[in-house]
């Protein structure tokens, strides 16, 4: 009897002190602290008034968490798509206490749609988040820029103009240059397609039709499930789904070009190669062994800037934040914690 009261004792005293334990993490009462928050009625959803050539706009934020030291800001792909399929950090950064925020760049999702096409201008986008910066009052102590795919030429573009603002970069499967990632397309990934799948393809593209249903059935079944998200279609996940489907084209076209198989439209001479090494902010290069995108050139973005880490994902493809998401989400939140901590 004895034996089972001091062992029962001692799983209360455990108990106890993975209690006190929680209770004293820095993450559990700090980081839903709302204090001073103007978005709490609206569960941290903001949308911030941006001046562009055409007149004032309205663009869509949400933010995730309180942390003093470290916020997130999220720059979606496309051009065009939306902040959605960021959801899969819900998972991971409230955990690790990281203060985030979702935002639909103008044109994208529950922001303003203006059918203006002098606005979709990459200059005109790297104003807009500065501009959204200053609204959410991030500043070098705290302010993180993740950008993603076309997020990362715009997070690029933001730190060549304004990295006094950072405190870190993070450029996830993107390089940092558009001709570069043509050339792989061209000269590595399109050869490893079915011929007459390609032909076929690219007879669509010559024709403009872009709309056309079996254009988009041919990409998904013989190039995005290899090289944007290595799962069957069938089985992509919701909260890419939907980005997918509010993918605003009259962006998407014009900057980007109709598909993911290469660049072709506004960006298709963006290089900024040669000006990697006036970035001198922390930076974390993330590239995927299946990527649209050659590893080896994402590896360049961290070679080449002042002080860069290269995290790299060997089974996942440009969506690697869901089809490798544990190599991604670990190294991911440790440099940025690295950065918080003085350790990069």
């Amino acid at each position: 009897m004895w034996h089972y009261r001091a062992l029962f004792l001692s799983l209360i005293l455990l108990l106890c002190g993975h209690l006190a334990a929680a209770e004293n993490s820095p993450h559990r009462g700090s980081y839903f602290d709302q204090a001073g928050r103007t978005d709490v009625l609206t569960g941290g959803v903001r949308m911030i008034t941006v001046q562009t050539p055409k007149g004032p706009f309205r663009v869509w934020t949400k933010r995730i968490g309180n942390n003093p030291r470290i916020k997130v800001l999220l720059l979606h792909g496309g051009p065009g798509a939306t902040h959605e399929y960021f959801e899969a950090l819900d998972t991971y950064f409230p955990g690790a206490g990281i203060e985030y925020y979702y935002y639909d760049q103008l044109g994208s999702a529950y922001s303003d749609q203006p059918d203006l096409p002098e606005l979709w201008e990459l200059p005109r986008f790297v104003e807009e988040v500065e501009q959204v910066r200053q609204a959410l009052r991030l500043d070098r102590r705290n302010f993180y820029l993740l950008g993603q795919s076309w997020g990362g030429i715009l997070a690029l573009e933001y730190a060549f103009k304004y990295q006094q603002n950072l405190k870190g970069l993070i450029i996830s499967n993107m390089v940092a240059s558009a001709p570069a990632y043509n050339r792989y397309a061209r000269e590595v990934l399109m050869p490893a397609m079915d011929p007459k799948v390609l032909a076929e393809i690219q007879g669509i593209e010559a024709a403009g039709k872009y709309e056309d249903p079996r254009y988009e059935e041919l990409l998904f079944s013989n190039f995005y499930n290899q090289h944007i998200l290595r799962m069957p279609p069938a089985e992509w996940p919701d909260p890419v789904l939907r980005a997918f489907a509010k993918l605003n084209k009259k962006i998407y076209i014009p900057m980007q070009g109709p598909s993911e198989m290469g660049a072709s439209g506004k960006l298709v001479d963006w290089d900024r190669t040669a000006d990697l090494a006036k970035i001198t902010v922390p930076t974390l290069a993330i590239g995927a062994r299946y990527d649209t995108m050659e590893p080896a050139q994402m590896k360049l973005i961290a070679d080449r800037v002042r002080h860069g880490r290269y995290l790299y994902c060997p089974n996942g493809s440009h969506l690697a934040i869901y089809d490798d998401q544990q190599v991604y989400m670990t190294g991911l939140i440790r440099f940025i914690e690295d950065v918080d901590a003085g350790r990069f």
